[in-house]
């Protein structure tokens, strides 16, 4: 299910000049240059040429290094080293290319890996596009002056009152209650505590921030703080990147009531996963055969989105998927229809909303990272010294 805030980016119109602020990331231009054969291949060439530094027509694990780190960053990993998950995942991709074995990759074998990885990321921003919001105040402004501020503000107050609370304390609690729909960008995000935020609350008489609030005072200061806020937006605009999506098991619905389609994509993942002999395999591969499914289900990968994963944790114990036995192939495609048909029940009554938002410090490409970005020709290379 799409957010308002992408509805309202792929209508035409929209109103104010919201419309014009918006754009929506959702893989397509990835998915344009994976599948355009010609131009796929030169920016293949483009590539291995600016990462092949010895020139022997090889990738090193070393040579490698920089494009693993570029599709890190293109999916949101903090840099290597920072964190042990995120260190995992680096390798996990760097064996994607090296299969665990080689020491170095040929042009063909770069190109067929990329292609998956991009292609990958393509799947996953068209499920859960990213919509880049530019907030310059209008938004925030046009709440203040609506109708809805008071009834939302009355809200606002009756959630965070605490006796002895001064008028700041309580500006503070009451933006936090505030989204991206009213006009607010993160108010954690230390770009908008150190632009907008602190220099807004700095504006207001420092002797009445630190007076008892009561609930009068707390409608007019709140105003008062957010017009700031709106016009701190105004001449300096915060870029957002905003995601949302909402999983109600409509996906596995769809699936499991095509019959063909359904047990073409079982076939799949039982040909991908390890085989034990006697064509047995664990019933630990259940997890992975999942997460292989995810996209054809409408469902996040495992570990995206922790309240999914509870509902997928409970779904494999219903199932008694977990006890790792060896299992023949009906028996696991059994297991996952029982699985996905558990999943699917516990979301129908009770749909999982996510949505975040990010500042984002620096202008965003498709990719969030050179990944994408037109290589520098590649030096010369010198003939090793005798």
């Amino acid at each position: 299910m799409e957010s308002g805030q992408l509805q309202q980016a792929r209508r035409s119109g929209g109103r104010g000049k919201r419309s014009e602020a918006v754009q929506v990331v959702d893989g397509s231009e990835i998915r344009e240059l994976v599948e355009n054969k010609e131009a796929f291949a030169k920016f293949v060439e483009s590539k291995f040429r600016h990462l092949d530094r010895d020139g022997d027509g090889r990738l090193s694990v070393r040579e490698l290094q920089p494009a693993v780190a570029d599709i890190g960053a293109a999916i949101g990993l903090p840099a290597r080293g920072s964190s042990a998950t995120a260190d995992h995942i680096y390798s996990e991709v760097l064996n994607e290319f090296t299969h665990g074995k080689k020491d170095s990759v040929s042009k063909s074998e770069f190109q067929h890996v990329l292609s998956d990885i991009l292609l990958g990321m393509a799947a996953g921003l068209q499920r859960d596009p990213i919509v880049i919001l530019r907030m310059n105040g209008e938004d925030l402004t046009e709440f203040i002056e609506s109708t809805t501020y008071e009834p939302e503000a009355v809200a606002i107050f009756s959630q965070i009152e605490s006796r002895n609370a001064s008028v700041r304390q309580s500006l503070s609690a009451a933006l936090r209650q505030l989204t991206v729909d009213h006009g607010i960008p993160p108010p954690s995000d230390s770009l908008v505590v150190e632009s907008i935020i602190e220099p807004a609350l700095q504006e207001l008489p420092a002797d009445e921030l630190d007076q008892p609030v009561s609930q009068e005072v707390f409608f007019q200061e709140f105003r008062k703080y957010l017009g700031i806020i709106a016009r701190r937006l105004q001449e300096r605009p915060i870029i957002v990147a905003h995601t949302e999506n909402t999983f109600d098991g409509a996906g596995i619905r769809k699936l499991l009531s095509s019959k063909q389609e359904f047990d073409k994509l079982l076939d799949s993942v039982w040909r991908d996963v390890p085989k034990e002999h006697k064509d047995r395999t664990s019933k630990k591969y259940l997890r992975v055969a999942l997460d292989r499914m995810a996209d054809s289900v409408k469902l996040p990968p495992y570990g995206a989105v922790d309240q999914v994963d509870a509902v997928v944790n409970e779904a494999f114990k219903m199932a008694n998927a977990d006890d790792g036995k060896p299992v023949d192939e009906a028996e696991f495609k059994k297991l996952l229809t029982e699985i996905l048909g558990a999943v699917m029940l516990q979301l129908d009554g009770n749909a999982i909303s996510v949505s975040t938002n990010t500042v984002l410090h620096e202008p965003m490409s498709t990719s969030s990272s050179t990944l994408l970005s037109p290589s520098p020709p590649s030096p010369m290379v010198s003939s090793p010294s005798d």
